[in-house]
């Protein structure tokens, strides 16, 4: 029940609600991707393990999945291990992995986020480099959720660079979705493909939430609508000159 609820929580649930939805009334990017960067940054400040930071990491993915699939994006991929993490000291490896086994299980099982937006997950990098047991259980997310086919998630593990990972997502999605439009990396702005817009936040991954995602989305709305006021005189001089040779 609401009233079980703290009036304060009830009341940031209900506006958290009400923006998705105000923002739902412009153009949604229909694939947003995320760099989750300053986890371990973000456990130093904290003063917590290096794990924890991690834990904190996966909290936030969960949640910004959640506001994506309210938003209506159709495509999350997250850069979640590059190959060069696995120069990192062997007991945050470890812990990463095992955290990973069972934050990928959570994610996929029965009512969960990926369950009840009806996400599809997808794999992309050197999945030979993965541990055979964390690969026992990324296949096993893999296959329960193959047959989903409202939106989607790629999680890019291990990856080698972003613009490697970049061309292997825009094959893949051109013959599932969507081509790829934001990107928000939680640390200027620039255009590194056509369609790829780079936003760096000021915070760290753990940080972020919808607060963080709000500016990045009215960002990328004014500058579709900037972009369609911009061609609709061409459109219409077309029209006209249509129009005229008919006439």
């Amino acid at each position: 029940m609401v009233f079980s609820s703290p009036p304060a929580e009830w009341a940031l649930k209900q506006l958290r609600e009400l923006t998705i939805g105000s923002l739902r009334q412009g153009p949604i990017p229909q694939h947003v991707a995320f760099e989750m960067d300053g986890n371990r940054r973000y456990a130093r400040r904290h003063r917590m393990e290096t794990v924890e930071g991690h834990h904190h990491g996966f909290e936030a993915l969960a949640r910004i999945l959640e506001v994506c699939y309210k938003c209506g994006v159709k495509t999350v991929t997250v850069y979640a291990f590059s190959i060069e993490n696995f120069n990192r000291p062997k007991y945050e490896v470890d812990g990463l992995m095992e955290m990973a086994k069972v934050k990928l299980e959570q994610l996929a099982r029965h009512g969960d986020i990926l369950d009840r937006y009806g996400a599809r997950v997808r794999v992309l990098g050197q999945r030979s480099l993965i541990r055979p047991d964390v690969m026992e259980v990324v296949d096993r997310a893999v296959n329960m959720t193959k047959d989903n086919n409202l939106v989607a998630l790629n999680l890019c593990f291990p990856y080698t660079s972003r613009e490697e990972m970049t061309t292997a997502m825009r094959s893949t999605v051109e013959e599932y979705l969507s081509p790829p439009l934001p990107k928000s990396n939680p640390f200027s702005q620039s255009r590194i493909t056509r369609n790829l817009l780079t936003k760096h936040l000021e915070c760290m991954w753990p940080e972020f939430d919808l607060k963080h995602f709000i500016p990045v989305l009215l960002e990328w709305q004014r500058r579709q609508k900037q972009k369609a006021r911009e061609t609709s005189p061409l459109r219409a001089e077309r029209s006209a000159k249509v129009h005229r040779v008919v006439a």
